[in-house]
């Protein structure tokens, strides 16, 4: 018979309390006259933790010493899911602590200069991760999907030493406390079970990857120093307002100059001080993707801290892109500098083959390129937040980001007390302080599919919405509902209904005929509920590349395809009322936990796990592309490249 465990099994209260929410700002580490990075990626020393009660390593202290003076390691990637890397079977749903290590050469004068600060950042780290520096503890961290950081300088300034050794360890162990949560069971039935034996149990849809999935980086400023900008924008007849607030750590006593440079390299405008407003006449606005012959202009905001000091003056500097937008929301409309906006896109996942969820440039770039192929211009985080480098390049393409917090799968009573409430408001600050300045993200998402009609989940998120609003008032905030309209209680507290529904797929198979009416219905419920803009924020059907039958039938990619042709029939009626987006589930097939209903992962993508289209990705290009010619966007005379035939509608 099998029991939950009500904490972190074996591990105890090791290091594992509630980690509070970071202090000071989140720049991304930029390069600058002040500022150098020194990224960490490639090969680390490896070790699990196979020891019954996943503790040997503390007990051992593992990080004292090279980790392989404490038995063998293996050579592991960084960044990269370590999953599904190696050949040891036990290693892909390892559950418990594994062990990083990596000696880092320093320049000499980082380690010499006392006026410069040595930072460790980690970009994620699933799901706890604990950090020493040269054996000496400095840092923890709850949550695997947002960056960490850490002043290393008084470890690697005190004496001649040009390295330092780096050791990160790291638990994927879900609890119901945790984002996403997840329980532990154990199996007591010796006839069945060997002795201790236990699985990782989970209420969502893809495999549990785990690691360090982003760049370790090294990074320098000055002791003085700009830590935080917070930027928003607004638009008053053509000319553009820049707010900026910018907080300085080191001095109290400085001068700081703004400036905003266009894309050509001019100042447009100029202020003095830790806050004002930048004032920009005629001012080229950022927009979506194929919604304006220029989107996604981006300025370009430099903040020049000076500071006195004894040996005379110091100097830093930040460069931030900027992109000048505003966005609102009516009772049937998203408003994107003023004008109605559909989301014409997708949802994704950081999934990619042997590298699990770990960052790679030449997967997101070929994403990129297929995002742009299809005429999307938005997609979902689903179901956590990706990575830096992403968000960075939608602020420059011009892709519209719904940006989605890890709370999926929030479907237990106890996931809903006040240790899990008070987690996901730290979660909610450490990702706005990440993402408030993109202009590219328009809506917080703060869960996914939640038992919202749970009676605490009515407070819980009126709670967490609220505290949102309070972190960002600029920009609405949702979440992910799969619950029905009339029993949903966290849907009064959110600014735009986003509804999950999958009609002759999960239930009456097969039977395409339905979906017309119970599509309909489902919009229509919805709306005369709540009077506010639906987005159909997850649809589709599993199709296996090469799979075809006629009459189509489940699974088949003529199934796939007339499913969605279905949907699209009542989306273009109901897009001219009060839908404002939908978004396909998924852009690409994903692995997922095995099952009976799995076939080597979730095969809900229009394209394959190797990024090659299905049928349906032609279907819905065709419908995208039409859809941006419908708002007036025409293409360029340059077609961009196809993969396959061209739209009719060019």
């Amino acid at each position: 018979m099998a029991r939950r465990a009500a904490g972190l099994w074996a591990l105890g209260p090791l290091l594992w309390g509630c980690a509070l929410a970071l202090r000071g700002g989140m720049l991304y580490p930029r390069e600058s006259p002040s500022r150098e990075r020194k990224e960490l990626g490639g090969l680390w020393k490896f070790r699990a933790d196979f020891s019954e009660n996943r503790r040997q390593g503390f007990e051992q202290q593992w990080y004292r010493a090279p980790l392989r003076e404490s038995g063998p390691t293996l050579d592991m990637p960084v960044p990269s899911s370590f999953n599904d890397v190696g050949q040891d079977g036990r290693l892909r749903g390892f559950v418990g602590w594994v062990w990083y290590e990596r000696e880092a050469a320093l320049p000499q004068r980082w380690t010499q200069d006392t006026h410069t600060r040595v930072v460790l950042r980690i970009g994620s780290a699933h799901y706890y991760a604990i950090v020493w520096v040269n054996g000496v503890h400095v840092a923890e961290h709850e949550g695997g999907h947002l960056p960490f950081e850490v002043d290393i300088s008084k470890l690697v300034q005190v004496g001649p030493m040009s390295s330092c050794r780096i050791t990160i360890a790291v638990n994927n162990t879900l609890t119901p406390h945790t984002l996403p949560p997840g329980t532990i069971v154990y199996e007591t039935d010796t006839s069945k079970y060997p002795h201790s034996y236990f699985v990782q149990d989970t209420h969502f849809d893809f495999f549990n990857y785990a690691g360090l999935h982003r760049p370790v980086i090294l990074y320098t400023t000055p002791t003085a120093y700009i830590d935080d900008i917070d930027v928003t924008t607004s638009v008053d007849q053509g000319t553009g307002l820049v707010y900026y607030q910018i907080s300085i750590q080191g001095s109290e006593h400085f001068e700081l100059e703004v400036f905003l440079w266009d894309e050509k390299g001019n100042i447009v405008a100029q202020e003095s001080g830790g806050r004002g407003q930048l004032q920009v006449p005629n001012a080229h606005l950022w927009w979506p993707y194929l919604m304006h012959e220029h989107p996604a202009y981006l300025y370009t905001l430099e903040a020049r801290l000076t500071v006195q000091t004894a040996a005379g003056y110091e100097s830093d500097f930040y460069l931030l892109p900027v992109g000048i937008r505003t966005v609102a929301v009516t009772k049937n409309q998203f408003l994107i500098n003023g004008k109605p906006f559909y989301f014409r896109g997708v949802n994704k996942h950081e999934d990619a083959d042997i590298r699990g969820k770990g960052f790679d440039w030449p997967l997101l770039m070929k994403d990129f390129n297929l995002l742009r192929w299809l005429g999307a211009n938005a997609f979902r985080t689903s179901h956590y937040p990706y990575a830096e480098e992403v968000m960075q390049l939608c602020d420059q393409y011009g892709i519209v980001v719904i940006d989605e917090s890890p709370g999926v799968g929030i479907v237990l009573s106890q996931s809903y007390n006040n240790q899990s409430l008070q987690h996901h408001l730290e979660v909610m600050e450490e990702l706005v302080r990440r993402d408030k300045n993109h202009p590219a993200v328009v809506m917080w998402s703060v869960a996914n599919e939640p038992a919202s009609s749970l009676e605490p989940a009515g407070y819980y998120f009126k709670t967490l919405i609220a505290h949102t609003k309070a972190l960002d008032p600029s920009r609405p905030v949702t979440f992910v509902t799969n619950s029905k309209y009339d029993a949903d209680l966290g849907a009064p507290y959110v600014d735009v209904i986003c509804v999950n529904s999958y009609f002759s797929w999960y239930h009456d198979f097969g039977h395409l005929e339905v979906i017309q009416l119970q599509l309909a219905t489902q919009f229509e419920n919805w709306y005369k509920t709540y009077q506010k803009p639906i987005i159909q924020s997850e649809y589709g059907a599993d199709a296996i590349s090469g799979f075809h039958h006629d009459p189509p039938l489940m699974f088949s990619e003529e199934y796939q395809k007339s499913l969605l042709e279905q949907y699209h029939l009542v989306l273009d009626q109901k897009r001219e009322e009060y839908v404002v987006g939908e978004l396909i589930w998924n852009f690409a097939d994903f692995m997922t936990d095995q099952s009976t209903i799995r076939v080597l992962g979730n095969k809900k993508g229009i394209f394959t796990r190797q990024r090659q289209p299905k049928g349906a990705a032609f279907l819905l290009r065709e419908r995208y592309w039409k859809l941006a010619n419908e708002t007036g966007y025409h293409p360029p005379a340059e077609k961009p490249q196809h993969l396959g035939k061209s739209p009719s509608t060019w």
